[in-house]
């Protein structure tokens, strides 16, 4: 494992820690969208199928876990902690998630590496994992006022991605026959989606400002 893959997981780990952070301490989740926490939870759910039959290291297994976990205990909150609920936005999140379920897994039937079950269903997770934001991003335009730790859950989990594609470049050059293009355009997709949320995070960081974004 080289820096920018383990950057990239602990990047992705903090921004799981944030966003339960502000679930769990102010038993809000203003700002979230639970469309976008939905579609987590299935990326996660169709790419660790083979969490109980391939063991390939301790720190994977532990990353599996920790993913899963968290990812449907945000949803749980969302929808089940009689507290926390009140707090979310059914009105503003009305992103319509599952008309990105059937194009994801109709691309993965058609593209991937190989034809078998666990394959297609790890490509129908990269595939939905890189629009999964969508309704996120959606929302914080129409909110657009955002409180820091919602800022922060967002950054961070689109940073996550961009260490990622430094991690292949890395690979790249220094492993041979290392070539995955699903993967690869997948993740360049999801960071793309970022890029003008990145830019508003930036500037009201740099300027010392509440984060506006414009509708």
């Amino acid at each position: 494992m080289n820096i920018f893959r383990l950057a990239g997981d602990m990047t992705h780990l903090a921004s799981v820690l944030v966003l339960l952070l502000k679930i769990h301490t102010i038993k809000s989740c203003a700002g979230i969208s639970l469309k976008t926490q939905e579609l987590y939870a299935v990326v996660f759910a169709s790419r660790y199928l083979d969490i109980f039959t391939d063991f390939i290291s301790l720190y994977n297994t532990l990353m599996k876990l920790i993913f899963l976990g968290s990812s449907f205990s945000i949803v749980w909150y969302m929808r089940g902690h009689k507290v926390v609920r009140r707090s979310y936005d059914k009105d503003q999140d009305t992103f319509r998630h599952y008309l990105l379920l059937l194009p994801c897994l109709l691309l993965a039937l058609l593209i991937h590496e190989k034809f078998t079950f666990k394959e297609v269903m790890w490509t129908f997770s990269l595939y939905l994992e890189a629009v999964a934001i969508l309704p996120q991003l959606v929302l914080l335009q129409r909110t657009r006022n955002i409180d820091n730790l919602t800022g922060q859950y967002v950054f961070l989990l689109g940073a996550y991605r961009g260490l990622y594609i430094f991690n292949w470049i890395y690979r790249y050059f220094t492993e041979p026959h290392y070539v995955h293009w699903i993967p690869w355009i997948s993740g360049i997709v999801q960071t793309l989606l970022y890029a003008d949320f990145f830019y508003y995070y930036l500037n009201s960081w740099k300027n010392n400002k509440k984060l506006h974004l414009p509708a």
